[in-house]
Parts: structure tokens; C-alpha cells; sequence
């Protein structure tokens, strides 16, 4: 059945894909879909803290197409008070309000054999489905060479460490005796886009990072 947004230029749009995002990581089964990709392309920027699921949908989206597209993109910007699709389209202001250009039918321009070789490509990777997507909380325990180790660039070089669906947290010193303390942090990781055994073995105990790092343990690890 189509579904259809509206307006996702305006408050009231993104939240109505906000809502429709209750629970999903995707606007249509859970991969990454065309669906996606066209909304992502109405929406002309992320979602404020206000609409969190559409801004965590965008941020996965954005995190595939930058996958897909590695050239280094400058940002464009859309001026005006509508939308540009919206702007686009006066010679139809006496169109029937259902007509709108602003309405988004995401599956209207898909043809039949576009319909038939999507349920292909469903059908062959059924054996290796994905489960939907999900975040996990964890805390890291970062422990130090030695007393004389500087715990603050320590930390700086932890959390220079940019990854997508990786977000740092609040951390603190812990003291472990004989004048060593160790760095406990919290981050917030997308399960499909980022291992944190990766994390720790490819890269927070590895040069350059491990000039300041002895070692990396998980204290606890909790599904969101």
C-alpha cells in the first residue's frame, strides 16, 4: 500500500515521519530501500532533537549514501520559504488538493518490471536477512600505560576517533592505585555499523592512539 507524506519541509511534515518512524529503521522493510532515498531527498535537512526518529533514520541513510558517494562533497542549500519542489510548481495552484506536488508517493513512478525485479532481490537474499537495526549503550574502561601517561590527551585521542553511528558520552577518571587512573566512557554505537571489538582492536590500541592507551575493556554492554 503507497504511503504518502507531505510538507516534510515543515514541522508539521517531519512529524508526521517521525511518527511513521516509531520503531523503524527504515521506511520500508529493514534494509535500505529507494523509499529511503527518496524521502531523504525531500527532507532539506536533519531533523532537529525535536523528531527523533526521523533524525536517527537520517543519520543512518546519510551514513549509507556517504558509503556509496566517497568523493568529497562541499554542501549545498536550498533559500526560499517552501520547499524547492514546492516553489517549483505555480502553473498547478489550482490543482486538486490530492494532485499536490508537495505529496510524496513513494512507490507512484514504480513500474511493474521495477516491482518484479525488487521481489527478485528480496527473494535471493532472504537466506542472509538482516535483523532491523539497533543501538547499543556501552561502558569502556581505558586504561593507561603508567602514573605518568597524560590522561587528558588520553582522552582526546579516545574520542578523536569519528566513526559513523558512533557517539561518545560522558566519561571520568577512576583510580586504580599507585597514582594510575583509567578513563571510563560512555558511547552509543549503531549495531550494523559499528563493531566495538573493532573499535577496540583496530583502532583504540593501535598507533597512533596507543601512545596514550595500554587497554580497552568493556564494563557493560546494554541493548537500546
Amino acid at each position: 500500500m503507497a504511503v504518502t507524506f507531505s510538507d516534510l519541509h515543515t514541522q508539521e511534515g517531519l512529524k508526521s515521519l517521525d511518527d511513521f518512524l516509531s520503531g523503524k529503521t527504515y521506511i520500508s522493510g529493514d534494509q535500505l530501500t529507494k523509499d529511503d532515498v527518496k524521502v531523504y531527498g525531500a527532507v532539506t535537512e536533519k531533523p532537529s532533537d525535536s523528531f527523533p526518529n526521523a533524525a536517527s533514520w537520517y543519520d543512518v541513510v546519510s551514513s549509507h549514501l556517504a558509503a556509496s558517494f566517497p568523493g568529497n562533497a562541499q554542501g549545498v542549500k536550498f533559500t526560499g520559504s517552501a520547499a524547492p519542489a514546492a516553489a517549483a510548481a505555480p502553473a498547478k495552484a489550482d490543482a486538486p488538493a490530492d494532485e499536490d506536488d508537495d505529496d510524496l508517493d513513494l512507490f507512484g513512478d514504480e513500474t511493474e518490471e521495477e516491482k518484479k525485479a525488487a521481489e527478485e532481490r528480496e527473494a535471493s537474499k532472504k537466506p542472509a536477512k538482516k535483523k532491523e537495526s539497533g543501538k547499543s549503550s556501552i561502558l569502556l574502561d581505558v586504561k593507561p600505560w603508567d602514573d605518568e601517561t597524560d590522561m587528558k590527551k588520553l582522552e582526546e585521542a579516545v574520542r578523536s576517533v569519528e566513526l559513523p553511528g558512533l557517539t561518545w558520552g560522558a566519561s571520568k577518571l577512576v583510580a586504580v592505585g599507585y597514582g594510575i587512573k583509567k578513563l571510563q566512557i560512555m558511547l552509543t554505537i549503531i549495531d550494523d555499523l559499528v563493531s566495538v571489538d573493532d573499535l577496540i582492536e583496530e583502532t583504540l590500541t593501535v598507533e597512533p592512539i596507543n601512545e596514550f592507551v595500554q587497554s580497552c575493556d568493556i564494563v557493560a554492554f546494554n541493548k537500546i
